[in-house]
């Protein structure tokens, strides 16, 4: 376990959470699955408590919580995509798995945890800042998923 991870809260479905991240995204592993010792409020000792699992580099650590706390759009995976295809495969792995899209790149999964799916050729024209960047903001606000050509044409002008 990495001596920085983050956990992510889930009602009860950690271990298929990690088992999708996994299968999505390259640099992604499930790790040890730790089961509860005992009872506890949201369920019985042998169940599944902690799912230790790393998504795109990034240790994780799943806790089955039960349904207390809620994911919100305040936390996000941000990936970094560079075509167009990268793009589409990530957002339709998300979205066509019970998730939902959102704008300007966000979507979020079927267990309510959002992500950015966001092309290379955006952060390097944000970073480069003046009238290209505008452009490349102002395409991108009118954008669910981004596309990348839209993206490259408004960096041209």
């Amino acid at each position: 376990m990495a001596k920085n991870t983050i956990c992510l809260w889930f009602d009860k479905d950690a271990e298929e959470a990690a088992n999708f991240y996994a299968q999505t995204f390259p640099d992604s592993a499930v790790g040890a699955i730790i089961r509860a010792p005992g009872d506890y409020p949201d369920g019985k000792v042998g169940s599944v408590l902690v799912v230790e699992f790393t998504v795109a580099g990034v240790s994780c650590v799943g806790l089955n919580g039960g349904p207390t706390f809620k994911h919100n759009e305040a936390f996000s995976f941000q990936i970094s995509t560079e075509s167009q295809e990268e793009t589409d495969r990530y957002w339709t792995a998300i979205v066509g798995n019970g998730g939902q899209e959102s704008e300007c790149g966000w979507c979020k999964d079927r267990w309510g945890i959002s992500w950015q799916i966001t092309p290379r050729v955006l952060m390097d024209a944000m970073r480069a800042g003046g009238i290209e960047a505008k452009r490349a903001f102002d395409a991108m606000m009118k954008m669910q998923k981004i596309d990348v050509g839209v993206i490259e044409a408004a960096v041209r002008g």
